[in-house]
């Protein structure tokens, strides 16, 4: 497996009004840049402020292209049974063309029941209305003709569909990505089977990276990005402050079946919603333990959902870059070749 490349990711949560959550993200991109990041990563969540503060990611996107140079800008991901699909691809050629080539291209089928009656889709249909989206994107950036002979996407999008990643939790969506040879996209926590909060996040997504596997083309190499929540602090002491601040936080919110974490204290919180927290030294040790990490081509990293504050937020970074990656041979744009080694 290739060296393991670093990235940003920001679901856009700062407590803060929507400007202020735009532009802190914009300035921690631009930070994330400029320590070696290699991507940052965005979300796409319709209506619900506390859940996702970005309805349109190319939009916001675009605008980070035009504040950076050379890290890539990802989709993590689009709702693809909520968007007319080619729309959405010409949105991803502009997007890309504006960028000068570095979008990349997240999708998934969407897990917020609610944000799905909006837009006249069925969640319990949303698998095969997914499935159907995504041929119907590939087909419109593969060039072929939208509906009539004369209908074809300007500008072409060809280049994009080697930069096509897929979502999933399953092990089905494992294969659904492999078979035309996308990236595999690896959620920061998922839901545990009843009855087993403390199973590691290794042991469901095992079998998805082994479904993922066994399903490329021959000659195709694996992209699979790793997303993980990690919030790295100067001492023990701020950790714990925040991870206090985030469990209190978390405990004053409406539970949701199948999602919500059952805790009796923040750090068993931490535990079963996957969060690293801590000084570099004990980050490097919690991150080392993960064996899904090594098998990954990126792994990137949000705060969410400690939301610790725009200035936290931009030391870890520098901590992430400075002091993790080095120790665990994870490459930045500024490691010298051949330096990172796993």
């Amino acid at each position: 497996m290739a060296v393991v490349q670093l990235g940003f990711f920001t679901r856009l949560l700062e407590r803060a009004d929507a400007a202020d959550r735009y532009r802190f993200a914009a300035e921690q991109a631009r930070h994330a840049e400029e320590l070696g990041f290699q991507t940052v990563w965005v979300a796409q969540h319709h209506f619900h402020a506390d859940e996702g503060g970005l309805p349109s990611p190319f939009v916001f996107l675009s605008h980070l292209a035009a504040q950076t140079s050379r890290i890539r800008l990802a989709t993590g991901v689009i709702t693809l049974p909520l968007e007319n699909v080619v729309r959405v691809a010409e949105d991803a050629i502009v997007t890309d063309l504006l960028s000068g080539g570095r979008l990349e291209l997240g999708l998934g089928s969407g897990s917020t029941p609610a944000s799905f009656a909006a837009f006249g889709v069925d969640p319990s249909d949303r698998a095969r209305v997914y499935e159907e989206a995504v041929q119907q994107l590939l087909a419109a950036l593969g060039g072929h003709e939208l509906a009539h002979p004369e209908n074809h996407l300007y500008p072409e999008g060809s280049g994009l569909l080697g930069r096509v990643w897929q979502a999933t939790f399953s092990s089905f969506g494992g294969t659904r990505a492999g078979v035309p040879g996308h990236g595999l996209l690896l959620s920061r926590t998922q839901p545990r089977p009843d009855g087993e909060p403390d199973i590691p996040l290794a042991t469901l997504q095992q079998p998805v990276v082994d479904a993922y596997l066994a399903a490329l083309p021959e000659g195709i190499a694996p992209r699979i990005l790793a997303s993980r929540t990690l919030l790295v602090t100067d001492t023990e002491a701020e950790a714990e402050r925040y991870l206090e601040d985030a469990w209190e936080r978390y405990r004053a919110k409406p539970r949701i079946p199948g999602f919500s974490v059952e805790a009796d204290d923040a750090r068993t919180w931490a535990r079963r919603t996957d969060t690293h927290i801590g000084t570099p030294e004990q980050v490097i040790v919690s991150l080392g333990s993960d064996p899904i990490i090594p098998q990954s081509t990126e792994v990137a990293f949000q705060v969410h959902s400690v939301d610790p504050g725009h200035d936290a937020t931009l030391r870890s970074l520098e901590l992430i870059a400075r002091e993790v990656a080095p120790a665990l041979g994870w490459a930045t744009s500024r490691t010298p070749l051949g330096a990172a080694a796993l």
